[in-house]
C-alpha cells in the first residue's frame, strides 16, 4: 500500500514517514497542497494522511476538490488535526475524507487504521480479479484450441497470486501478451507493468539497470538512478528472454527473490520491493541447468507456475479466427482506412502454413497484406511468395508416373500423374487445377510438397 503524507511540519513528516515505512508501507510525503496535489494525479496512492491545515489551502478543501473531479477516486484520505471538533470530522467526511484523527498521533492507532484500510483495498482488488475469472473475461484472445483454452485458464488462475510465473514457447508465441494479461488480472493491475528484453541490455549495464546505482557508481554516473526493479514496486516486472542472464546476475535475481530487497550499485543502503516477477524464454532451461548455463536453484524459484505457449503449427483451429482478429485490428490501427476481407482461397493457405515465425510472423503477413489489398480485399497473391507457394514445384514430378514399387509409391505416383495432368490442362494455374481436381488449394500445395519429398527420398 502506497501511503502519502500531507503536513507542512517537517518534523511530523519524517516522524510519520518512518513509522509507515517501518510499517511496511511505501511512503511519500508532501509539504503543500500544492505539492500533494502533483502526486495525487498519478493515481498511485493509497492512503493519504492529509492536515487539515496546509500554508497553501485547506486539507478538507483540498479532498473536495480532488473527489468533485473524480480523480483518485481510489484513494483514502486520512485528515489530521490538532483541533478536535464535531464540526469539523462531519464536514471531513462530507467532504470524501475516509477517516479522522487527531494530533498528537497515537502510532497504534494509525497503524491500526491503516491495516484496517490495506485489508479492505486488497479485498476490494481480489473482487475485482475473481469477477474478471468467474465472466471468463481474462483478457486473452478468445482461441478454439484446448491448448490455448487451457493457457487461457491458467493466465486467470494464476492472476489473482503473488506467484512467480516461468512462460516457456518459441518467438513469437505471444509470451508477452500473456505476461500483461496476468498482470492486468490481477491485484496489481493499478500499478507499472515494466517489461525488460534481458538480451538486449549489454551485460555490463543490466545490474545498473536492473538494481539502479547512487550517484558516482562509476564514470558518468552524475545522477543517481532508478533500477527497473524499484520501477515495478508494487506492480510487475516481465523478464523476456531470462535465458541470456549471465550466471552472476543469475545469482543477484535470487537474491531479489528470496530476500524481496536491492541494493544499487554504489550504494550501502538496500530496499526492500514488492514487484512480482514473471520471466520467459524461448530456450529449454532445464537443458541448461544440466550444462551448467542456468542455475538450478533460479530455475525452480521461477518455475512456480509454469505456462507453455504452444506453436502456431500445433493449433491450426486458431488460425482462421486469429486472422480476422488481426484483420480487424490492422484496420483500426491503419491509416488506410476501409473494411478488410479475405478470399477463402488465401485463408485455406494461411491455415496451412507451419508458420516458424508463429503469431508474430501471422500478424507480419497480415500487414503486409493489408497495404497490397485492392478493394480491401485480401488475396493469395498480396501474401509473400513463401507463404503462398507460387514458386513451389514438385521436383521430378513425372518421374512417378509408371514406376513400381510399394502400393504406398505406387498411390503416389497415380496422384502425380493427375496433379500434373491437371496442371497442363490449366496451364500451371494451381487454383484452376485444384478446382477440376476437387480439391482445396491449400490441399493441393500440401499434395505437391508431399510429392516433393517423396521425389527426394527416392532420388528422383
Amino acid at each position: 500500500m502506497h501511503v502519502l503524507v500531507i503536513d507542512d511540519e517537517a518534523a511530523l513528516r519524517q516522524i510519520l514517514s518512518n513509522l509507515v515505512g517501518r510499517a511496511g508501507y511505501s511512503v511519500d510525503v508532501a509539504a503543500t497542497a500544492t505539492e500533494a496535489t502533483a502526486k495525487l494525479v498519478r493515481g498511485d496512492v493509497d492512503v493519504a494522511l492529509c492536515d487539515v491545515r496546509l500554508p497553501d489551502g485547506d486539507g478538507i478543501e483540498l479532498v473536495r476538490s480532488f473527489k468533485a473531479k473524480g480523480s483518485g477516486v481510489d484513494t483514502q484520505f486520512i485528515m489530521v488535526t490538532a483541533f478536535a471538533s464535531m464540526e469539523t470530522a462531519v464536514e471531513a467526511l462530507r467532504a470524501g475524507a475516509t477517516d479522522y484523527i487527531v494530533k498528537p498521533i497515537h502510532n497504534e492507532e494509525l497503524l491500526h487504521r491503516l491495516a484496517q484500510i490495506d485489508a479492505m483495498s486488497g479485498l476490494r482488488a481480489e473482487n475485482k480479479a475473481l469477477r474478471s475469472l468467474v465472466t471468463g473475461s481474462s483478457g486473452l484472445y478468445k482461441f478454439n484450441s484446448p491448448s490455448m483454452q487451457q493457457v487461457d485458464r491458467l493466465v486467470s488462475k494464476v492472476a489473482v497470486t503473488n506467484s512467480t510465473v516461468l512462460i516457456t514457447g518459441e518467438s513469437g508465441t505471444g509470451k508477452g501478451v500473456a505476461a500483461r494479461s496476468i498482470h492486468e488480472q490481477s491485484p496489481r493491475a493499478a500499478f507499472p507493468f515494466i517489461p525488460v528484453n534481458c538480451s538486449a541490455i549489454p551485460e555490463n549495464l543490466i545490474e545498473s539497470e536492473f538494481f539502479g546505482h547512487a550517484k558516482g557508481a562509476f564514470t558518468g554516473a552524475d545522477k543517481a538512478h532508478k533500477g527497473l526493479f524499484a520501477q515495478a514496486d508494487r506492480g510487475t516486472i516481465f523478464l523476456d528472454e531470462i535465458g541470456e542472464l549471465p550466471l552472476h546476475l543469475q545469482t543477484k535475481l535470487l537474491h531479489v527473490i528470496e530476500d524481496k530487497q536491492i541494493r544499487p550499485l554504489g550504494s550501502e543502503q538496500t530496499r526492500s520491493i514488492d514487484a512480482r516477477i514473471i520471466a520467459a524464454t524461448n530456450r529449454n532451461l532445464e537443458a541448461m541447468v544440466k550444462e551448467n548455463k542456468f542455475r538450478e536453484d533460479l530455475y525452480f524459484r521461477l518455475s512456480m507456475f509454469h505456462i507453455h505457449m504452444p506453436p502456431l503449427r500445433e493449433r491450426r483451429s486458431d488460425i482462421g479466427d486469429l486472422t480476422r482478429h488481426l484483420m480487424r485490428n490492422n484496420v483500426g490501427a491503419s491509416s488506410l482506412g476501409g473494411v478488410l476481407e479475405i478470399d477463402p482461397e488465401a485463408e485455406e493457405i494461411l491455415q496451412s502454413y507451419d508458420w516458424p515465425g508463429n503469431v508474430r510472423q501471422l500478424e507480419n503477413v497480415i500487414n503486409r497484406a493489408y497495404i497490397l489489398a485492392d478493394g480491401g480485399r485480401i488475396t493469395l497473391a498480396d501474401l509473400p511468395p513463401e507463404i503462398s507457394r507460387q514458386g513451389v514445384t514438385p521436383k521430378g514430378l513425372e518421374a512417378f508416373i509408371e514406376r513400381e514399387g510399394s502400393l504406398r509409391d505406387q498411390m503416389h505416383w497415380i496422384e502425380a500423374g493427375l496433379i500434373a495432368k491437371a496442371l497442363d490442362e490449366a496451364d500451371g494455374d494451381r487454383k484452376l487445377a485444384a478446382q477440376r481436381l476437387g480439391i482445396g488449394l491449400s490441399s493441393l500445395y500440401r499434395k505437391l510438397e508431399e510429392l516433393a519429398d517423396a521425389a527426394n527420398a527416392h532420388n528422383v
